[in-house]
């Protein structure tokens, strides 16, 4: 008589038992933002993701402790990429990719009213720390962002 596999595992540490809270249908990318302000930019990304079939959700963070919160559970939650949108210094993505080891790409907002059109947000993209990398799409360009993140997925 032979066991069954996986009979001498313990119920949690069981497979199917870890993957039983992730729901078939979770979101597999994130699109996080500062500020509602950076919604009408961010939501562009929307399209392109549901033409794919790749669930998405959008959430708006106000603090570096909710996108850190955020970025340490994502993995599972289900998420496989995290889109982050920000202007100015545009902190967020490189916040955003010190609390995950998932890939995160960094959209630069533009943010009414400066006189760089923009240009601050693309260098903080950028110019992250060693060890903190983020991918960077073009200024005020979250198709791409959406883009990038199905290549992801496929790869």
């Amino acid at each position: 008589m032979s066991e069954q596999p996986g009979a001498d595992l313990t119920p949690t540490t069981r497979p199917e038992v870890a993957f039983e809270e992730l729901e078939v249908g979770a979101p597999r990318v994130g699109i996080v933002m500062g500020t509602k302000a950076a919604l009408p930019v961010m939501e562009q990304a929307g399209p392109v993701l549901e033409e794919a079939g790749v669930r998405y959700e959008i959430r708006v963070l106000k603090s570096p402790e909710a996108v850190a919160d955020y970025c340490r559970n994502a993995r599972m939650r289900g998420l496989r990429v995290i889109v982050a949108g920000a202007a100015l210094s545009a902190g967020l993505p490189g916040v955003a990719a010190a609390h995950t080891d998932l890939p995160v790409i960094g959209v630069p907002l533009t943010a009414p009213g400066t006189v760089s059109g923009g240009l601050d947000a693309v260098l903080g993209v950028v110019q992250m720390a060693p060890g903190v990398p983020v991918a960077a799409v073009g200024l005020d360009n979250a198709q791409n962002a959406a883009h990038l993140a199905l290549r992801i997925l496929a790869a």
